[in-house]
């Protein structure tokens, strides 16, 4: 591991370029064509003349995320599923006092992976054996949540209050769940954006920081709260459903998750209202339904 300065800088886009460009003069690789391809709970830049990506996390805090991603890559090509690969490079680094990792550019059709492709990944994702040198921690499905509540300054002290009462209720309620499916390696964040489409029609798994053990209702949830809020079909989330061969939304513990994953959303977004007005503006129409919950979640994806 390479090793700098500890960093108390913001995480903005401009800070993500300094510290990419140090990256990669450690890692002696170009950098004139860096685009940034991303900014949420990591920043995202291609490099298209050296074929990589490189994924740059908010702060030290999740250095065991970074090294539990560079060993759950090399498990899944062991497991014989699609997904992507670290470099050779020595990693992670630790750059402006910030994990980072490189990954080979998957080359991207442009076709938007479908929830058919999801339900399939995590079938196969859920019923794969863990390899014996890969340690995944249990499930924290409220991690980092009460970290970003503290830390945001663009909180009023009303509003960090109502955000960390319904953290601590919905903790309580989370730990009373009784789950149908058995614990198995989960992705965390499992969205079909986290797939990538290749030009063979093959579909490749992305973004490992949340891999973890624990419940697989947890992953089916996320397809689920993104039907309710309107960012796709019933007929899709069926079909959806049938293909994975469990429907989550049938389970009386699903409303908890609901709840859960609107609180992430929205703290989630929290973290960039610095950076456009459209993201602040979404930031309070969320933060609004969750102090309203009758209502209608019209959520703008970011």
């Amino acid at each position: 591991m390479t090793t700098s300065h500890p960093s108390t800088v913001p995480f903005t886009s401009q800070e993500a370029l300094t510290t990419l460009r140090e990256a990669c003069r450690i890692a002696e690789l170009a950098d004139e064509d860096a685009r940034l391809i991303r900014l949420g709970e990591n920043a995202l830049f291609v490099l298209a003349s050296e074929r990589i990506v490189v994924r740059i996390a908010r702060n030290l805090d999740v250095l065991s995320d970074a090294y539990k991603e560079v060993a759950v890559s090399a498990w899944l090509q062991r497991a014989g599923l699609l997904a992507a690969r670290t470099t050779a490079h020595k990693q992670p680094m630790v750059v402006r006092g910030r994990p980072v990792t490189f990954w080979h550019l998957i080359d991207d059709s442009g076709v938007e992976a479908t929830l058919l492709d999801l339900a399939a990944a995590l079938r196969a994702l859920h019923r794969a054996p863990i390899h014996e040198g890969v340690t995944l921690p249990d499930l924290d499905i409220l991690g980092r949540v009460s970290e970003r509540i503290n830390a945001a300054t663009i909180l009023a002290a009303e509003d960090r209050r109502f955000l960390m009462r319904r953290y601590e209720e919905l903790r309580i309620a989370y730990e009373q769940l009784e789950f149908r499916l058995p614990s198995c390696a989960v992705h965390g964040d499992a969205h079909n954006a986290n797939l990538i489409k290749t030009a063979d029609g093959s579909t490749v798994l992305i973004d490992f920081e949340r891999f973890a053990f624990g419940p697989p209702e947890t992953d089916l949830a996320v397809t689920a709260i993104e039907h309710s809020l309107g960012w796709g079909s019933r007929a899709e989330y069926d079909d959806f459903a049938e293909c994975y061969g469990f429907d989550v939304l049938a389970w009386e513990g699903y409303p908890v998750l609901r709840d859960i994953n609107e609180l992430k959303m929205t703290t989630w977004l929290m973290q960039n209202v610095s950076e456009n007005e459209a993201i602040a503006q979404e930031f309070r129409n969320r933060l609004f339904c969750l102090k309203n919950p009758g209502a209608p979640r019209r959520w703008r994806a970011f």
